[in-house]
């Protein structure tokens, strides 16, 4: 049976061999396909970065045209392939989300910025008050061309700290304090500044994301209320191209498309229609842009290209789960419906009958009425602000999302993250370096599912963690 679209389960408590609830609980066919005909069988670094079996004809054409703009180096240059800065974060989409995954953040690889190295992150910026920083704007754009000052450097301190779960087994919490330095213009004072960092999204299963049924989640919203756990999600709402929609994009759910404008500008500083001044519009970064013998008469993408890119990021396959047979694997996914972690990463959803529709207007269709499980319900949830004296709270408002809300992230392919990307570092700014910490730094409304989770005896708790690579 289903309400609003979500699995209803079935629990019938009874006892296991240590005295704990266990629950038999109507889960998902292990088999169940994750991404309905959109799902892929890989178990390789390249699992992120294929297309649905449906992609074919002209439509593949375009999804290898999309994949190859998503990838290739821009450059500083005027003309095709170029529009790179003159400061930007990123030279290209493939270089945060190498593999379309997560690139290594620079926050573990270089401790910030890194003097030449390139970070993978981007830096968030406001004043205490939340207002933006005339000369800076939203984002500190790290990285400049040859010639030109970047904006400024990020430099990271980590704060460590010893914890123990209550069978006596260790485990370490880390978290990163953020300074700015090499300021292009104004220093700001650390006590006006609040600075976030956000590491890469996964591009798994984005098409999927823009087309579920905006009713299911709203009516999500409506009855995601778990008071005997602390849990009420709420949906996230933003004004784009002048309409307020439902978001489901981004580490806040700040956004209600794939952001490929706004990345191909903010990220990389390549203008386009939607976006057409340089990032640094004003600033002297384009003074010293154009003694490099830049112009800025012209847009560096076309509307065309940018909606290959979007195709391209729709049509990508999602892997299946793996090891779904594994005694451990099962029992860990009993561990975590009883550590009550679906009530947030909520199993399966839809999508709406007619698909999704790119950013020029083509329809993607074959996205349409597919049953997926992307272990999430696309809310915002409070994760609380007082784990280390810190918690998760950065500080930055998108749209309705406070500082310390957070869209619960889909759990589908963060088992291949270390084979497609080399690591597994998560949450917004990489300070979790396992799962385990992950699970630890869940406060707020995820503090009832650490708590289980953290009462566990170690071997259901490293079960829920195989559960987690099975994803």
């Amino acid at each position: 049976m289903y309400i609003a679209g979500v699995l209803v389960l079935a629990l019938f408590a009874c006892k296991d061999e240590q005295g704990l609830d266990v629950t038999d609980i109507d889960i998902p066919d292990g088999y169940a396909l994750s991404a309905g005909t959109a799902t892929n069988f890989m178990n390789s670094s390249q699992a992120f970065d294929n297309e649905a079996d449906w992609v074919t004809g002209q439509n593949l054409v375009r999804f290898n045209r999309g994949d190859r703009l998503y990838d290739d180096v821009r450059t500083s240059g005027n003309g095709y392939g170029g529009g790179l800065g003159p400061v930007y974060a990123g030279y290209s989409c493939g270089s945060c989300h190498r593999n379309a995954g997560r690139t290594t953040p620079g926050l573990w690889s270089s401790e910030g910025s890194g003097e030449y190295g390139f970070s993978s992150m981007l830096i968030y910026i406001t004043r205490k008050n939340g207002a933006f920083f005339q000369d800076y704007g939203r984002v500190l754009h790290d990285q400049a061309i040859v010639g030109v000052q970047p904006e400024g450097k990020a430099r990271v301190k980590m704060h460590y700290q010893q914890f123990r779960f209550p069978d006596g087994e260790p485990y370490e919490l880390c978290y990163p304090t953020w300074t700015i330095t090499d300021w292009y213009d104004y220093s700001v004072a650390l006590e006006d500044l609040f600075c976030t960092v956000r590491i890469p999204l996964r591009h798994v299963g984005m098409g999927q994301m823009m087309a579920l049924d905006r009713n299911e989640i709203e009516q999500l919203a409506a009855r995601s209320n778990y008071p005997e756990y602390g849990i009420s999600g709420r949906a996230n709402y933003i004004t784009e191209r002048g309409i307020l929609q439902l978001g489901l994009s981004g580490n806040k759910a700040q956004h209600a498309d794939l952001t490929v404008e706004l990345g191909f500008s903010s990220d990389m500083g390549v203008t386009n229609s939607r976006y057409p001044e340089e990032i640094c519009e004003g600033q002297r970064q384009v003074q010293q842009g154009s003694m490099m013998g830049l112009t800025y008469d012209q847009l560096d993408i076309s509307t065309e290209d940018m909606e290959d890119v979007d195709l391209y990021l729709h049509c990508l396959s999602v892997p299946a789960r793996r090891n779904v047979n594994d005694p451990k694997v099962k029992r860990g996914e009993q561990m975590f419906y009883q550590a009550k972690c679906h009530l947030c990463h909520v199993t399966t959803l839809h999508t709406r009958p007619r698909g999704a529709t790119l950013l020029n207007g083509t329809e993607i269709p074959w996205l349409g009425g597919q049953t997926i499980h992307p272990y999430s319900d696309y809310l915002l949830h409070d994760m609380g602000s007082e784990i280390m004296g810190v918690g998760l709270n950065d500080n930055y408002v998108s749209g309705l999302a406070r500082g310390n809300e957070w869209r619960t992230t889909p759990l589908w392919g963060i088992g291949l993250q270390q084979k497609v990307n080399g690591h597994t570092y998560f949450l917004h700014d990489g300070r979790a370096r396992n799962f385990v910490e992950a699970i630890m730094w869940h406060g707020g409304e995820g503090e009832a599912s650490k708590n289980l989770f953290k009462k566990m005896p170690k071997a259901d708790r490293d079960a829920l963690v195989q559960f987690l690579w099975s994803l």
